[in-house]
């Protein structure tokens, strides 16, 4: 007689790679049910684990569902392009938020607005909480860009500092798609460059 030999146990995933594990499942819960229809039960059984487990990360929704866009919003990181002119930097900083964009309008479509009637919270109050760090490297390349004499920092507004990056979030908030590559050029070349330049 062939005894099958028994299926080896899953192994038990801690710290990091458990919490990576639960805000992965949240995010795609999210995105399928929205907020409302997010519950900790769907977020456990999507990440292999028990509801338990995910209370003791995060002991409300708001905060598991923070927490999940943050991760997503992670993923997209910010580098210094540093090229020496503001025109490459500008679009190549475009470039890399292009992607992290298109993820917040996804996010937002996803019946997020039951998330911001709980938490008493605005689309900006998540936007900034998610961009703060970004900011302070967008600020860095005018500045610069200033010092190098490449632009009149007295039209440097921050309002006009915030422009192109703006217009690439609306654009990714109407379309739900990355914006190409040559839209982002004619933003700095023909909105942009024009505003501060002498």
């Amino acid at each position: 007689m062939h005894l099958a030999s028994p299926e080896p146990r899953p192994r038990r995933r801690r710290g990091a790679e458990l919490q990576a594990a639960l805000l992965d499942a949240a995010w795609e819960e999210l995105m399928e049910r929205g907020y409302a229809g997010l519950s900790f039960a769907a977020v456990a059984d999507r990440a292999g684990t028990s509801r338990p487990v995910v209370n003791r990360h995060w002991p409300t929704k708001d905060l598991l569902v923070r927490d999940a866009i943050g991760r997503v919003s992670d993923s997209f990181p910010l580098t210094d392009p540093d090229t020496g002119a503001l025109r490459e930097d500008t679009i190549s900083l475009l470039e890399q938020l292009n992607g992290a964009f298109t993820m917040f309008a996804a996010a937002m479509t996803a019946q997020l607005a039951a998330y911001f009637e709980e938490t008493e919270t605005t689309p900006a109050d998540l936007r900034a909480s998610l961009i703060d760090e970004r900011w302070t490297l967008i600020e860095s390349v005018t500045q610069r860009a200033v010092e190098r004499g490449e632009i009149d920092g007295t039209k440097l507004t921050p309002r006009i500092t915030r422009l192109p990056y703006d217009l690439l979030r609306h654009q990714a908030l109407m379309d739900m798609k990355p914006m190409p590559s040559q839209d982002i050029q004619e933003i700095v070349d023909t909105i942009y460059l024009p505003l501060i330049t002498y």
